[in-house]
This record gives structure tokens, sequence and C-alpha cells, in this order.
């Protein structure tokens, strides 16, 4: 199976409030863009940005990257994904994960145990209810009896975030594609194939300034936030950066945060970041779909009249 390539950008747009994003949804639209992918961290939920976007503008397709599968029961996480499929027939996509323990355990009062195998059973589980079964099982994770979703819909597809091999042979074998987060894209041709062909969506972070040491000061903070996290940190051990990011693990761990800013190797923040001129950062992109992207969702480093023109200048067929 080949999965056409589709032109995304990450939403809710930085610094304007979900009432104000007509104009905005409206001009991604205008400008080419195929979807709006959404996120659920510690900002917006992951559904409602999407709902607007489904009553705004009806040529976008509406992705979650994503819910968490533990911070919703298994029946309303199937409630929802029904809902904003049908109020956006054929143009939505589930996006499901694991998470993190800040989200999951510390900010949601819910243990963050065993998350491969709950994200499998809340897959399994999903695929039955959003069918319109019946579903009475006891998985291993959780149990429900006796739920059967009352919304006839026509089933989204239901994409799992990954990073490591066993979650991504999920993702390639019973989820409809895969989600990636905070790679390169040399590192998307190691990833990609898991995926058997079917949806690869990388959320790509972009830093609009071509001067680097702008871009080192955003981006060693992003990096040292998010890669000190375990799971990320396996992650890029696992890609091979462990020789590279280890100085900055220590410094972190010790307590030492402006010293492990100041070891964020700069060749990871050029990889992990696209940035220059508008033809620069276009590039940039593309290379994340020469290595096996079939679905970008760039999320831009900007806010303002300076993200409008970022939107226009990464937009479909533009050129500098």
């Amino acid at each position: 199976m080949t999965t056409p390539l589709r032109h995304g950008i990450t939403v809710p747009i930085p610094g304007v409030t979900l009432a104000e994003h007509r104009e905005w949804y409206e001009e991604i639209a205008a400008l080419g863009y195929t979807d709006v992918w959404s996120s659920e961290a510690g900002s917006h939920d992951g559904f409602t940005p999407l709902a607007l976007a489904a009553a705004w503008t009806p040529s976008l397709r509406l992705g979650v990257a994503i819910a968490p599968a533990f911070t919703r029961g298994p029946a309303l996480l199937a409630q929802t994904a029904a809902s904003m499929a049908e109020a956006a027939p054929g143009r939505f996509a589930l996006g499901i994960g694991a998470s993190s323990p800040a989200i999951v355990g510390r900010w949601n009062c819910i243990p963050f145990e065993a998350p491969y195998q709950r994200t499998r059973d809340v897959l399994r589980f999903l695929r039955r209810a959003l069918a319109g079964e019946k579903v009475t099982e006891r998985y291993e994770t959780f149990t429900v009896d006796g739920f059967r979703l009352g919304v006839s819909t026509e089933p989204p597809p239901v994409l799992v975030a990954a990073l490591r091999p066993r979650m991504l042979e999920l993702a390639g074998t019973e989820g409809d594609g895969v989600i990636l987060n905070w790679l390169s894209a040399g590192d998307v041709a190691r990833v990609a194939p898991y995926a058997q062909g079917k949806e690869v969506v990388a959320r790509i972070f972009v830093i609009p300034h071509d001067d680097f040491a702008t871009v080192r000061a955003i981006g060693a903070r992003q990096l040292a936030g998010y890669l000190t996290v375990p799971v990320y940190r396996k992650f890029h051990e696992w890609l091979g950066r462990g020789a590279a990011l280890a100085p900055m693990w220590d410094a972190w761990e010790a307590g030492e945060r402006a010293r492990a800013l100041e070891l964020v190797p700069d060749e990871v923040i050029d990889d992990l970041f696209v940035w220059g001129t508008p033809a620069q950062m276009r590039a940039g992109i593309d290379r994340y779909v020469d290595h096996g992207v079939t679905t970008t969702a760039p999320s831009v480093f900007a806010a303002g009249d300076d993200l409008r023109a970022v939107l226009r200048a990464l937009a479909p067929g533009a050129t500098s």
C-alpha cells in the first residue's frame, strides 16, 4: 500500500484564542495545506480545536497527535472519536499513544503502568467499539463489560505514536499508521519501514531563523526539556545519540540545568530542528518526505505575523 503525501500544520496557533482561529484555519486551507494536527499535553485538549476546524473548514483533514491511552476511559475515548468522525465524515484521524509519566501520572493522577500494553489494549478495544460491536472483554490492562457505541459512523483511522521497535511494530501491524516525534529526517529512514506502507505522520519542529545562535538558544531549551524524559532518552540511545547526549543527561540529573543547556550538542540541534531561510526550511521538510514521511505536521516556533509569514512560505507550492 502507498500513502499519498499530505501537507499538515500543527494547531492550535500559539497566542491566538480558539474563538479567533477561524481566519487562521481558512487561510491554512486556502494555502493548500491538507491537514491540521493537534496535540494534547498541558494546554488545549486535542479535540476542541479540531471540532472548530470541522465546522469552519470542510476541506481540511483533522488529526489528533496524540490522545493519551490512559487519560480517558476506553468508552469515552471511543465516544469522542466517533463524535469527531461524525462531525467531519472521512476527515478525522485519531492518534493514540502512551504519553508520559508527567502527563499521565503527575498531572492526571493515573498510574503510568504497562504503557505498551495499555496502548495495545486501547487500540484493540477501539477497533471493535468503533465498528459497532458490543464489547465485553477482559484486556490485560482493563476490563470492559457490555459497552456498545451509540454513534453509527464510518470508523476513523487509528494511528499509533511510537518511538522504539515494539510500539512501532504495533503501529504497523494493528494500527493505520505511525506518528513520529523528535527525530531527524535521517532517523525516519530507520523507523518508517515499521509502518509497512501505511501512513507516516511526523511532527517536525521548525525554528524560522537563519542565525544559528538564535536557533541554538530556542532548540537547546526544548531538547533539554524533552530528551531528558526517560522514553525520549531511550529513543535517542536506540537511534545512536547516547554518547553525544550523555554529558547533557548527566548535568540534568545532577540538577545543573544551565550547564545541561550548554551541553546540548550543536549537531543534535541541527539534526532535530528545521531552520534557516524559507528555502532552507522547505528543503528541510522535504528531507523528511524523502526518507519516508507521508504526512508532514510542522510545529513552528513563532507567533502572530511571524508565524503567518512562515505558514505562507512553507505552503504547498510556495516559492522563494
